[in-house]
């Protein structure tokens, strides 16, 4: 039944995707990182509190869980492979990860593991967003403003690009949506202008 197997393939992607790995290697170096930085579990705060051994290995866990939910869990749980069940999948890793239930439903904005979902997906969109985010962030070493800059472009890459799928396109402007939204305080401090650069120290954590 199309139902059963869309749901088996949301929950195992959703439970995938809300595996905490910033947390946990935090935790590995006795540190809760939801208390220091940002407070967010994510790379970034990974990479300015744990360093950038652990940062590099969240960033690629997080990336990971987003590619495999997509190109395994579709094909061992639904024996389907289709775009129906990916963008299922797609979906619930990313909210998995950004409402984690290990974590009372607080986890990360998604931008590592929706890189994932890009990457196995719609691999050209992910490119030219890769490019939008890589030059953002030279240019002005934010990563919150390079992030939400590669979310708007996004949409725009993947109705441009092969396989050109108006699904695809559907999908990528929710994740665009949500990963705006998850950078709501983010947005406050750029507006303010108080938002932190590559490599500039702040005496007191953000919020």
């Amino acid at each position: 039944m199309p139902f059963l197997a869309h749901s088996l393939v949301a929950v195992a992607a959703y439970l995938l995707g809300s595996i905490p790995t910033g947390f946990l290697v935090g935790r590995a170096k006795g540190i809760d990182i939801r208390k220091v930085g940002s407070g967010n579990i994510g790379a970034t705060n990974a990479f300015r509190i744990l360093g950038r051994g652990p940062g590099t290995f969240v960033l690629l866990a997080d990336a990971a869980k987003g590619a495999l939910a997509v190109l395994l869990l579709p094909r061992l749980l639904a024996g389907n492979d289709g775009v129906p069940f990916q963008i299922t999948a797609a979906l619930c890793a990313v909210l998995g990860h950004n409402f984690t239930c290990w974590l009372r439903f607080k986890g990360g904005k998604g931008i590592a593991t929706s890189a994932g979902v890009l990457a196995a997906l719609v691999p050209w969109g992910f490119l030219v967003t890769l490019g939008v985010f890589v030059a953002a962030l030279a240019l002005g070493r934010i990563v919150s403003l390079a992030s939400i800059l590669a979310a708007v472009a996004l949409p725009l890459a993947v109705a441009f690009t092969p396989p050109r799928d108006r699904r695809l396109v559907i999908l990528t402007t929710l994740l665009s949506v949500l990963a705006i939204a998850r950078h709501h305080g983010n947005i406050r401090r750029l507006i303010a202008g108080t938002e932190r650069r590559l490599g500039e120290k702040k005496t007191e954590d953000a919020p």
